[in-house]
């Protein structure tokens, strides 16, 4: 879809620029207030809310930064890939966003999908092609034997997608943590605040022992996680020896969807140096 005549589409203008890969406490990154064709650095309107398997294109819930246009481009500029990304605000019921419990190479500690049923959310569905489910995947270490999320289809009526056009979709992928979520006390999981610093600022008032390996402050804490790639996977083991982690009500879909819809297609993943958070 072509640019409405003397709107400036472009992600800066719309505040949307933001990549939380280069600025970990921007994580997740800003969200569009509507939905919108991701088409390189423009965000244009989107004239329509549903694809299917003719279209070539699977429905992904965007839980964390990956509703950020910022970061979608980032991850997708990485491997070459330019082709346009639908993103369609949503309504869901069955989720809620809770706090991965693992620390990110990154510089975060990002989101991960928890069950929550009857709770109704306004998530981003993207609609991926082959190529650029590839790169998801990769970003989210699913072909990877130590990464960090399964891609898992979570269908209807469990949860409940409805893209505003007055259909319900008959499901939708979304990335669960291997490693569970942090709860919030009661053996709950805990709810992400949506923003960096406050979460950071109390996970680390919360534990003297991860004060001695990523320093008192968010800063601290982004920097010395962005440099140490052993650092994190401390910090991650950490979470699960002070028993801060539990289940995401997610791990049961795992393996149980319907087959790889692009089976045999191009995998990024395949590149050692794909990003992985």
């Amino acid at each position: 879809m072509s640019q409405p005549p003397g709107e400036d589409r472009t992600l800066r203008a719309l505040g949307l620029a933001g990549v939380p890969r280069e600025e970990p406490l921007l994580y997740p990154g800003a969200w569009p207030r509507e939905s919108g064709l991701l088409d390189g650095d423009r965000l244009l309107p989107l004239d329509r809310a549903v694809y299917d398997e003719e279209d070539g294109r699977v429905p992904v819930l965007a839980i964390g930064s990956n509703a950020s246009p910022g970061q979608l481009r980032h991850k997708m500029a990485e491997f070459g890939i330019a082709s346009p990304v639908p993103m369609v605000r949503s309504r869901v019921t069955g989720l809620d966003i809770g706090v991965s419990a693992h620390v990110s190479r990154m510089g975060y500690v990002s989101a991960s999908p928890v069950g929550a049923p009857g709770t109704v959310r306004e998530l981003f569905v993207l609609w991926l092609d082959a190529e650029q489910l590839a790169v998801i995947d990769a970003s989210e270490g699913v072909p990877m034997a130590g990464g960090n999320f399964d891609r898992v289809w979570l269908p209807a009526p469990d949860v409940r997608v409805e893209p505003g056009d007055g259909s319900v979709l008959p499901g939708a992928y979304a990335y669960v943590n291997r490693h569970g979520v942090l709860h919030d006390g009661t053996g709950a999981p805990r709810r992400h605040p949506g923003a960096q610093r406050p979460l950071i600022t109390e996970l680390l008032r919360g534990s003297a022992r991860l004060r001695a390996l990523f320093g008192a402050t968010p800063e601290e804490f982004c920097a010395r996680a962005r440099a140490d790639r052993r650092l994190c996977d401390r910090g991650t083991r950490l979470f699960a020896e002070e028993e801060r982690v539990t289940a995401s009500g997610l791990e049961r879909y795992v393996g149980s969807g319907p087959a790889d819809p692009f089976a045999g297609g191009r995998t990024p993943s395949a590149d050692p140096t794909a990003p992985m958070p």
